[in-house]
């Protein structure tokens, strides 16, 4: 079955929008960057796209851009308060199935939830710092996006050489019912997790979990005893 192509909005057309609006066309979808300020207005730089010179936080700019007809629109702009008023517009007025949105200040964060309209927030600031700590703090668990209203966290972990789950299964991982480890990555390579797969030093291990468990993940980590 051949995967179906969306019409995909973004609110915001600087480097940041501009770079998804590149990625998102090499996967064959219809994008429309709509930015405010002229000066950013620069369709020869993403001539894939259709452009739109418009306030996006602006009801009438989100009728022209025809936002009723998105599958996703993505909030994108270097301005919280502007990314949560075209989330809020875009889901509340329009019916958009799917709003992503742009944290830029990482106290902002809490604010980005299904109250203004955001099924899924992404912290800029809050990634870089997440890469920065994947690198140097191994075995620290990083929250890396929060999904469905906070009500559910990606969250990512690397296994310390030290820690007694190197050399045992993911079966011997003892995780709240609500927490689910859903792939390791080694050596750049991506793993689905079984049972039987022995877990190794340096194994990035991403999860699904509940908010509230996070702790629990940690100390599943941390106090593993060989069996």
């Amino acid at each position: 079955m051949a995967e179906r192509k969306m019409r995909i909005g973004i609110a915001g057309a600087g480097n940041v929008g501009r770079s998804v609006a590149r990625e998102l066309l090499e996967y064959g979808h219809k994008v429309l960057l709509i930015e405010r300020e002229r000066r950013r207005f620069e369709p020869a730089t993403v001539p894939g796209a259709d452009w739109l010179n418009a306030d996006a936080c602006e009801l009438t700019a989100l009728q022209e851009a025809g936002a009723q007809t998105c599958d996703v629109l993505i909030a994108a702009t270097g301005d919280d308060k502007a990314n949560l008023v075209v989330g809020l517009l875009a889901k509340t007025e329009f019916g958009v199935p799917r709003v992503v949105a742009r944290i830029n200040e990482v106290r902002n964060e809490w604010l980005f939830s299904q109250a203004w309209g955001i099924d899924v927030a992404v912290s800029t600031p809050g990634a870089l710092v997440a890469g920065i700590e994947g690198a140097i703090d191994v075995g620290h668990l990083i929250r890396l996006m929060g999904l469905r209203e906070g009500r559910a966290d990606l969250a990512k972990m690397t296994l310390p050489s030290t820690n007694p789950l190197v050399g045992q299964r993911v079966a011997d991982l003892a995780l709240p019912g609500n927490t689910a480890l859903v792939t390791v990555v080694r050596a750049g390579e991506v793993i689905l997790p079984q049972p039987e797969h022995v877990l190794e030093a340096g194994d990035e291990m991403l999860f699904i979990s509940d908010h509230s468990v996070q702790r629990s993940i940690q100390e599943a980590i941390h106090s593993a005893e060989p069996s």
